[in-house]
């Protein structure tokens, strides 16, 4: 099958490898050359134009950073240039209504459409094991879960358009409330006097076990894989968090609903990124409550 990928960065770059690795043929493009030239590495044929590379392909697969990014490579020639009824994936993570408008501008011009943002990051996307969350028509959910399965290790359909980025909102509120409770509870054992260890070895077999603890520790030495043994290279950037919570905010705001840790977490995560943690892996997080805690920010500034 031919399949055109589009967003080739930290996540698209390896999910289109492992497409080529299963013997799909990737046409590919992405703005940054340096991500180009690693896609060329891996078997992907660089186009010149996103458009040139949706032409002649079955599928379009897309891993943008906004919404706004989604809908305009929609208009901006992605359509137009795509053969009739072709399937539209679009894996990036943006608001339920701009997935939705996505899906309709395909469907308008004769395509199908489909939303499945993933998660398990990069180390994720690299192994071949990501969740994706889809929102599709039954039909359009067989056609593309073939291929979403080389990229991943599980696969649901959450519901019809839409449906997979409310999962993938609902779950990172979850993922980013779960991280600040861990890194708070690390820094108020520290000051107690535990060790870090001996925390992880309590909180990772009882009541306190979660991914952000036994996945992504955000203390090193306990989980040798996660970022905080890499001096929190990401991983899940910080500047992602911040996004995704505010595309929960958003949410939350749309449907009133009541969720006082989910806007916190967003408010959180967004000084974060603003004060210096939007190139860090999310779960350094405990660096600026570790700082705070002990009377100063993380820019220096002493508190009171």
């Amino acid at each position: 099958m031919r399949i055109a990928f589009i967003g080739l960065g930290n996540m698209g770059g390896p999910m289109a490898k492992n497409l080529v690795i299963a013997g799909h043929e990737v046409a590919g493009f992405d703005v940054v050359p340096a991500a180009l030239e690693h896609a060329r590495a891996n078997g992907v044929l660089v186009a010149d134009t996103a458009a040139a590379a949706v032409a002649d392909s079955e599928v379009v697969i897309t891993m943008l950073p906004t919404g706004r990014h989604v809908l305009d490579a929609y208009a901006d020639g992605l359509i137009a240039a795509a053969s009739p009824n072709t399937l539209f994936i679009d894996s990036s993570t943006i608001d339920v209504a701009d997935a939705r408008s996505a899906r309709d501008l395909v469907v308008a011009a004769g395509h199908r459409g489909i939303d499945a943002p993933v998660s398990g990051g990069v180390g994720g996307a690299e192994a071949g094991t990501l969740t994706f969350m889809v929102g599709a028509a039954d039909d359009d959910f067989g056609a593309a879960e073939p291929l979403l399965s080389i990229m991943g290790g599980r696969v649901v359909q959450c519901g019809a358009s839409g449906a997979g980025q409310a999962a993938k909102v609902c779950n990172n509120m979850i993922l980013g409330v779960s991280m600040i409770a861990v890194s708070e509870a690390f820094v108020l054992g520290e000051k107690l006097g535990l060790t870090n260890r001996a925390l992880f070895d309590v909180a990772s077999a009882a009541s306190g076990q979660c991914w952000a603890l036994t996945t992504n520790c955000p203390v090193p030495g306990p989980v040798p894989t996660s970022p905080a043994n890499r001096d929190y290279q990401p991983g899940f950037a910080g500047a992602l968090m911040a996004k995704d919570l505010g595309l929960a905010l958003n949410a939350l705001e749309s449907t009133g609903t009541a969720a006082e840790l989910g806007t916190l977490a967003a408010s959180i995560y967004r000084r974060f990124a603003d004060e210096g943690g939007a190139g860090q892996d999310f779960s350094a997080i405990i660096n600026t409550i570790r700082a705070a805690s002990n009377g100063t920010r993380t820019d220096g500034t002493v508190t009171a």
